[in-house]
């Protein structure tokens, strides 16, 4: 798919979500929907699950009760579900050996894309002038830019973008909201946990406070 296709019209939603984690509830009864093109906003208190909750969206972990649907349809095949998606989380999975442009190369490869991605995602987070730089040698703003680059070197409809702005910027800032806009406009979903930036315009807001469990019982296994 090239960025400009759209995406098939999608729906990406949970019902009734509930986590323990370490033996604590994390958070009960949590549910939500994004449509096409839609995004959907984390809140709440370190603590609360956001990245928890990223998480079992991702597949990576299964909730205690509750279920993900995709278009309706309840998800049941992690790996099947990983094709829709790419999730950028605290670590940036980057290959401290490897260039700028080999690191997107690899997961185009991966991902079984077309290599002109590559230059049109170091474009987008300006890295050109990068591109020959081994990894080891960048900054933390840098690398996360190049995580972040994954996002268009591999299109996939649902973005799952954990704490995204860190290290971030001004101009990297607003490098990623156009590219979350763009993303949308294509028919693309996206969900981030953010404390502050306003990355997603019109997006959906989830706190997570809202679905602690208030019973202190609930919150130790017995």
């Amino acid at each position: 798919m090239g960025t400009s296709d759209t995406f098939k019209t999608a729906t990406f939603s949970g019902e009734n979500l509930t986590c323990r984690r370490g033996g604590r509830m994390v958070f009960a009864g949590l549910g939500f929907t994004i449509p096409t093109g839609g995004a959907l906003v984390l809140r709440g208190p370190n603590g609360s699950g956001k990245t928890t909750l990223l998480r079992l969206m991702a597949g990576l972990a299964r909730p205690t009760a509750g279920r993900l649907l995709w278009s309706g349809a309840a998800l049941e095949d992690p790996e099947a579900h990983g094709r829709h998606l790419r999730f950028i989380g605290h670590l940036d999975a980057i290959k401290p050996a490897f260039t700028v442009r080999e690191n997107l190369a690899f997961w185009v490869a991966f991902w079984g894309r077309d290599d002109g991605l590559i230059g049109r995602a170091m474009e987008a987070f300006g890295l050109a002038a990068l591109a020959d730089f081994p990894a080891r040698l960048l900054s933390a703003g840098q690398r996360h830019r190049l995580a972040l680059a994954r996002l268009v070197a591999s299109p996939a409809p649902l973005w799952l973008l954990d704490e995204p702005a860190n290290a971030l910027d001004d101009r990297s800032l607003g490098a990623l909201t156009d590219t979350i806009a763009a993303h949308r406009a294509r028919g693309g979903m996206v969900v981030l946990a953010s404390h502050g930036a306003d990355l997603a315009s019109g997006g959906a807001t989830l706190a997570l406070d809202k679905f602690a469990p208030t019973d202190a019982a609930q919150w130790t296994d017995l």
